[in-house]
């Protein structure tokens, strides 16, 4: 669509034509870049980046692979709700470390032929020292922290072990890893930054399909310890290589020439839209993790066979692979929001109707692939969905601040979990019901936004 017809182009997240006046003056002007959109630099930056979300952020998503090994073998004097700490924790320091990296004050001039645009990612340790080193630094220190967090779960004797190593330490490794190298692409790729993006983003979920069988094959066959060292190994070289190939499109010197900013502007809560994003968020992350953590022992106590429980975890991720590709391939057409907003619906009715109804192989597949699929386009749309209600200039402090406030309900939500299962003696109905509730009530407050919009029900927002 020409920027000189009469009609005005939706916004999503960029600054149109008009706009681009108001931001003249206040972005730094040393700091344009153009972006090669392709070439090898940049192709082997996707590369490294789908290297480090597979073995990073694939092995948390097979977390469940764990947990039902804990609650059998080493912690099985603990209740699941306490085991579930250790996945939770990981979380928290993944959101946490991950929202002080986007809050990174990033200026970036993008010349379009038809939209330019500036965006700035605001505050944040990590991402500053992107911004003035690279990623390499932050991805050497990630590898080492994250491959030896691996190494001491494999030597763990008891539960705080297991706390600090998988919990803590994973978590802060992941989150080194997760954002450097998808930082990196974004500065090589303008044109292709989704394709690119969303290349690198698919190693999550093959891992996420990969780790938990694998991991079950070594548990049984080579025993708990060098089970995980195996993976251990096998994260230092895709991490080693990752941090070899990602490198970022400007300079350091470029990105060091600028001020300080603040980490957070509690006052973007006062945008009712965006404060309504973070509520439906806040209750979607609380029951968003519950079937990544307990789908595998629920699978085992309806009598399906340790060794291909594990097989439904893998389902899950991988139909969340394709979750996380097909609403943002489509989301230009249909809106983000009008994707969003049902897909994160059918997430929650799914788990409240199909999960407790599934009692064999065959529907737990069925459940697993369905949730996969609606969990994954939430994962996929919320960034844009903020970027679409924002003004450019605070879309990463946006994303920093609800990244921030969902590592809490994140950080409880397993535990809760944990905690009506053992209130109900073994029965999963009041765990299900939770999860599930909670996606839907989310999903309510995220239409809340939508609305606030376009009141149009219907609107391809």
């Amino acid at each position: 669509m020409s920027l000189t017809t009469g009609k005005r182009p939706p916004s999503y997240g960029s600054i149109v034509k008009d706009d681009c006046s108001s931001l003249e003056g206040n972005a730094p002007k040393e700091h344009f870049h153009d972006f090669s959109d392709g070439g090898l630099a940049a192709w082997l930056t996707v590369l490294g980046a789908f290297l480090a979300l597979f073995c990073s952020f694939g092995q948390m998503n097979a977390f469940g692979t764990f947990q039902s090994w804990y609650t059998t073998h080493q912690l099985h004097d603990l209740h699941p709700s306490t085991v579930a700490w250790i996945g939770s924790v990981q979380l928290w320091v993944f959101f946490f470390s991950v929202s002080t990296s986007f809050r990174s004050a990033w200026y970036v001039r993008f010349r379009s032929p038809l939209i330019p645009f500036e965006f700035a990612l605001q505050g944040g340790f990590i991402g500053r020292v992107f911004d003035v080193y690279g990623p390499r630094i932050i991805m050497t220190l990630g590898t080492a922290i994250y491959v030896l967090s691996i190494v001491l779960t494999s030597i763990a004797r008891n539960y705080c072990d297991y706390l600090v190593a998988q919990g803590v330490l994973s978590g802060l490794g992941v989150g080194m890893l997760f954002y450097p190298p998808l930082a990196s692409i974004s500065t090589h790729f303008s044109k292709y930054r989704a394709t690119a993006l969303g290349i690198a983003m698919v190693g999550s979920g093959i891992g996420g399909t990969v780790y938990p069988i694998l991991l079950e094959y070594l548990f049984v066959n080579v025993g708990f310890a060098w089970g995980v060292r195996v993976s251990a190994i096998i994260c230092f070289v895709f991490c080693t290589t990752a941090t070899i190939t990602v490198t970022s499109g400007i300079p350091p010197e470029k990105a060091s020439a600028k001020g300080a900013a603040p980490w957070f502007d509690l006052r973007a809560l006062k945008d009712p839209k965006f404060a309504l994003l973070v509520l439906g968020s806040c209750f979607m992350a609380f029951g968003l993790f519950t079937p990544f953590c307990y789908l595998v022992s629920y699978a085992a106590d309806q009598g399906v066979p340790s060794r291909t429980a594990f097989y439904v975890l893998a389902v899950l991720n991988a139909a969340s692979v394709l979750g996380r590709i097909a609403p943002a391939h489509f989301a230009d057409a249909f809106g983000r929001f009008a994707l969003l907003v049902p897909c994160a619906f059918l997430a929650g009715l799914s788990t409240a109707l199909l999960w407790p109804a599934a009692h064999s192989l065959a529907s737990l597949v069925a459940y697993a692939a369905l949730y996969g699929l609606f969990s994954g386009a939430f994962n996929a749309l919320i960034v844009p969905c903020i970027a679409q209600i924002s003004d450019i200039r605070e879309i990463g402090m946006r994303i920093g601040l609800l990244y921030s406030i969902i590592s809490f309900p994140s950080l409880v939500g397993n535990p809760a979990a944990g905690a009506l299962l053992t209130v109900g003696h073994g029965s999963y109905t009041g765990l299900i019901l939770m999860s599930g509730s909670s996606i839907m009530v989310g999903s309510g407050f995220m239409l809340l936004s939508k609305l606030r919009i376009d009141p149009d029900l219907f609107a391809r927002v």
